[in-house]
């Protein structure tokens, strides 16, 4: 038991370690396209790309909430 709670730690630090250095790592790009202002250009095309993934992410969780699995089909399989 030991031994898992050691791993479950441990991945939960990389994730965290992941994200503090994402971040400051976004901000980054953010700052030098708002300078450049290239900003609104990549917010135009990003549009379209965010909203596919917040539909399927809604879909998602629309068929948790029916009772279906998110691993398995919706017929069975």
């Amino acid at each position: 038991m030991e031994t898992y709670l050691n791993l479950m730690l441990i991945r939960f630090g990389l994730i965290v370690g992941g994200l503090v250095v994402l971040a400051p790592l976004v901000f980054a790009i953010v700052l030098t396209l708002k300078r450049r202002g290239r900003l609104d250009e990549v917010r135009r095309y990003a549009d379209p790309a965010v909203r596919a993934g917040l539909r399927a992410a809604a879909r998602r969780l629309e068929g948790r909430k029916n009772g279906a699995a998110w691993s398995r089909r919706q017929d069975g399989r």
